[in-house]
C-alpha cells in the first residue's frame, strides 16, 4: 500500500496505477454539489476563484454536524458523477484530484489524461469510520452553504483505491472484465 502526503506532487500521481491501494495524509479540500456550482459559474463570468485549484485534491463530502468532543460528523463521500459536469473547468484550472465514489463519465476521463489528474475512491457508508481519520476541518469559502461549503481538512492514513489513474485506466472497467472472465474447471 502506498502512502501519499497531500497536497500531492505531480510525479507521485504519475506513478499511481488504477487499482492500488492508498492512504493519504495532509490536507486537501472538501466540496459538493453546491460549491462546485459556485465554483464554475466564478469561472463562466469570468471571476477569480475564493481560492486557488492549482495542485489541490477534492473530497466530494458534506459532513453531517459533529458531536460533542468531535472534529467533523460522518464524513463519506458523495456520488462523484454529479460534479462530472463541473470537473473539466476545475480540472483546466489546476485541480490534480478528486475523492468520491461512483463512476466518471467519459468526458472527465479524457479531461484527467490531459490535465494529469487522478480519481480516489473510499467506501460509501463508512463516514463513521472516515470521519476518525479527519483531524481539522475548516471552512475557506461559501460558508452560507452549510455542509456544502468548501472547506479543508486534515487526515491521517485515509484509505482510498485509485478508481482513475492518470493515463485513464479506469479499476472499474478492469473489475468488470475480470468479473466476466470464467475460468471452465
Amino acid at each position: 500500500m502506498k502512502i501519499l502526503q497531500a497536497p500531492f506532487k505531480s510525479e507521485e500521481l504519475k506513478s499511481l496505477n488504477a487499482g492500488e491501494s492508498v492512504l493519504i495524509n495532509g490536507s486537501f479540500l472538501v466540496c459538493r454539489d453546491a460549491g462546485h456550482k459556485r465554483l464554475y459559474e466564478c469561472l463562466q463570468e469570468g471571476k477569480e476563484l475564493p481560492l486557488s485549484l492549482r495542485g489541490e485534491c477534492i473530497y466530494y463530502m458534506g459532513p453531517s454536524p459533529a458531536k460533542p468532543n468531535e472534529v467533523i460528523g460522518s464524513a463519506g463521500p458523495t456520488t462523484s458523477g454529479r460534479m462530472d459536469f463541473y470537473t473539466p473547468s476545475l480540472l483546466e484550472v489546476g485541480l490534480k484530484a478528486m475523492i468520491g465514489k461512483g463512476y466518471r463519465s467519459q468526458e472527465v476521463i479524457e479531461s484527467m489524461i490531459k490535465h494529469k489528474a487522478v480519481y480516489f475512491v473510499c467506501i460509501g457508508g463508512a463516514g463513521a469510520l472516515l470521519s476518525q481519520r479527519i483531524k481539522s476541518y475548516e471552512v475557506l469559502a461559501y460558508e452560507d452553504l452549510g455542509a456544502e461549503a468548501i472547506a479543508r481538512v486534515e487526515v491521517e492514513d485515509f484509505p482510498c483505491i485509485v478508481a482513475i489513474d492518470c493515463r485513464g485506466n479506469d479499476f472499474y472497467k478492469q473489475g468488470r472484465m475480470l468479473s466476466s472472465v470464467h475460468i471452465v474447471p
